[in-house]
């Protein structure tokens, strides 16, 4: 064992400059990863600003039970898992065919414009992107409803007061700003495929669509896979600043989703343990969903996380 050490630290010696590379990343982690995980316990006291966390008293799961116990706890949940499931079933698929479509284009300057023009939206601010949504859709200045008005004669409903339609405009904006950023990792798998099998393809008559099926898709499957296990395991972490800019009074009801949740209950009425509770549990929940899909997928096709 002792020699084995040895040679460990003589390897680490030899490579000391790499090694150096690492201490900033460790610090960042260590300071804002593993020590803050010591305020966990904040969901499990009654907590103080007072006392500290140290000081505040211990109360166990009353905070869990009080969240269980409450109607909100329906509604922050299944709200969460609609709007994360849509997301990923309309969402996680798109990028993938693009990707395939990108592939397949002929003319590199075309191609290399519609790259640009399709990843450019993931660089606008969520500020910015509700604000484009709000003015597109208002049914009063905006292009939905000049179009309506000019077709009909009336002002139509505001859609942005229609509880039906919070998770569409949800899911489909995000689907448009996050496409062509989200297909880059697939167009740089593809880069990867064998051109020898395709030319194999092409000597046994294969159409361009057929080895799209049959060479690229399959090539990238392993990626998917791995993005489908990164994304299961956020399924209950749905960003918080988009949907707070988005809600409002009328469409609460659908838009009230758990980070909302935890944030009116943590920063708005400073209840810092009962939000702690939240958030603990919502974390306990991907990670039994990451475990899980990266299980099943590793049975299915013998790709996984780990």
């Amino acid at each position: 064992m002792l020699p084995r050490i040895k040679k460990y630290f003589h390897r680490m010696y030899l490579h000391r400059q790499l090694y150096l590379f690492l201490i900033l990343p460790l610090a960042y982690l260590i300071i804002f990863k593993y020590i803050p995980m010591a305020g966990i316990q904040i969901a499990f006291r009654k907590f103080s600003i007072r006392k500290g966390i140290w000081g505040s008293p211990w109360v166990g799961f009353a905070n869990f039970s009080r969240f269980f116990g409450t109607y909100m706890f329906a509604r922050v949940v299944k709200n969460t898992i609609i709007l994360s499931a849509y997301s990923i079933f309309a969402g996680f698929p798109i990028p993938i065919i693009f990707a395939l479509l990108i592939n397949v284009m002929r003319g590199r300057v075309f191609k290399k414009t519609v790259q640009m023009v399709t990843y450019a939206p993931h660089f606008i601010s969520t500020t910015v992107l509700v604000g484009m949504i709000m003015s597109l859709f208002s049914s009063r200045a905006g292009m939905y409803g000049a179009l309506h008005f000019a077709l009909t004669g009336t002002y139509p409903q505001d859609i942005f007061g229609m509880v039906s339609a919070f998770s569409h405009l949800y899911v489909w904006s995000g689907i448009w700003q996050n496409m062509g950023w989200s297909a880059i990792i697939y167009i740089a798998a593809l880069s990867g495929v064998d051109m020898q099998l395709h030319e194999a393809a092409q000597i046994d008559g294969a159409s361009r669509f057929k080895r799209m099926v049959h060479i690229d898709l399959p090539c990238i499957l392993p990626t998917a896979a791995i993005m489908l296990i990164m994304r299961a395991g956020s399924v209950m972490s749905i960003g918080f600043e988009k949907v707070y800019l988005m809600q409002n009074s009328v469409n609460l009801s659908a838009s009230e989703i758990i980070s909302t949740y935890v944030y009116k209950v943590g920063l708005q009425d400073s209840d810092f343990s009962y939000s702690t509770a939240i958030g603990l549990f919502n974390s306990v929940i991907n990670l039994a969903l990451l475990l899980a899909v990266n299980a099943i997928t590793k049975r299915l096709s013998n790709t996984s996380l780990f």
